[in-house]
């Protein structure tokens, strides 16, 4: 499998997004582990999580312990897999999502993370949405004071404009070294962000990169152009979006969710597409 870079690390081309497996509609625990050890045998090597993936009061953090706990009972090696989490998004427990981007918070949620990872710094930590009610350069100043106190290995960011994208990098020093944005056929409007990390050598991670958990099932559906050319390939719709978004720069990592082993397969098999010119500027080209 192609690898690409994050940072310092070298990562699957196709990551595994854990957000199915605890929120609302999550599958049993044993199906859980299942996926994600599907998603290990594939050799996937970035896991996405955040400590505001869970379904009800009290269990923040339940991705980041299933996920834990997954890491520790497989039985091959895992040396090699990144752990991307994020903080500053809350789930209050009843269906809805808050910001706290406050540093204090931050960093305490931040130490809090790693401590349910087990680890003793976190691989990659972004921060996952902003907070209005505080100052940007305050939330990244928190990020920059937890890669300097050594808490997290590397930093990155969720849901930024371009003007944040350079804030976030003048005030890391340079450091940023990810952008997790939504980017998927339907939702295109990260394309500058996108071409931005292209041209700044920050890896770009697109979340719900198939259209969100409801609606990846219908991308053929949907968007006829990604059916034709999966036909034409005999492979997914699935399959050929992320292969698009794979050819659309080598920064581009998607994390498509999933809470069945077979869906991770299928979506780790677009690593090994190559489509041509001709498909490439249709799909680009397709609403």
């Amino acid at each position: 499998m192609q690898r690409r870079t994050v940072g310092t690390r070298t990562v699957s081309p196709i990551g595994f997004g854990g957000m199915p497996i605890s929120i609302e509609g999550r599958p049993d625990e044993a199906r859980s582990i299942a996926t994600i050890h599907a998603a290990l045998d594939a050799g996937v090597t970035l896991i996405d999580t955040a400590d505001a993936y869970h379904r009800d009061a009290g269990e923040v953090g339940h991705n980041e312990d299933l996920i834990a706990r997954a890491l520790r009972s497989y039985g091959g090696d895992t040396g090699d897999v990144l752990i991307a989490t994020k903080g500053g998004h809350l789930r209050p427990g009843d269906g809805s999502w808050t910001l706290n981007g406050r540093p204090e918070y931050l960093k305490q949620a931040a130490k809090a993370s790693a401590q349910r990872l087990g680890v003793e710094a976190i691989g990659l930590y972004q921060f996952h949405r902003p907070d209005p009610e505080v100052p940007y350069a305050d939330s990244i100043g928190a990020v920059r004071d937890l890669l300097d106190e050594g808490v997290i290995a590397m930093a990155g960011i969720s849901n930024a404009t371009v003007a944040q994208i350079d804030e976030a990098n003048e005030i890391l020093g340079g450091r940023l070294v990810s952008v997790q944005n939504q980017f998927s056929p339907a939702f295109r409007s990260s394309l500058d962000e996108l071409r931005h990390c292209a041209d700044l050598g920050i890896a770009f991670l697109p979340w719900s990169p198939l259209g969100g958990i409801r609606r990846a099932a219908a991308v053929g559906e949907r968007h006829t152009a990604f059916q034709t050319v999966a036909d034409a390939h005999g492979v997914s719709p699935q399959q050929i979006a992320l292969a698009w978004e794979l050819a659309l720069a080598p920064v581009v990592i998607p994390i498509p969710g999933a809470s069945r082993p077979a869906s991770v397969q299928d979506s780790v098999r677009a690593a090994e597409l190559t489509l041509g010119a001709d498909e490439l500027a249709a799909l680009s080209h397709a609403g």
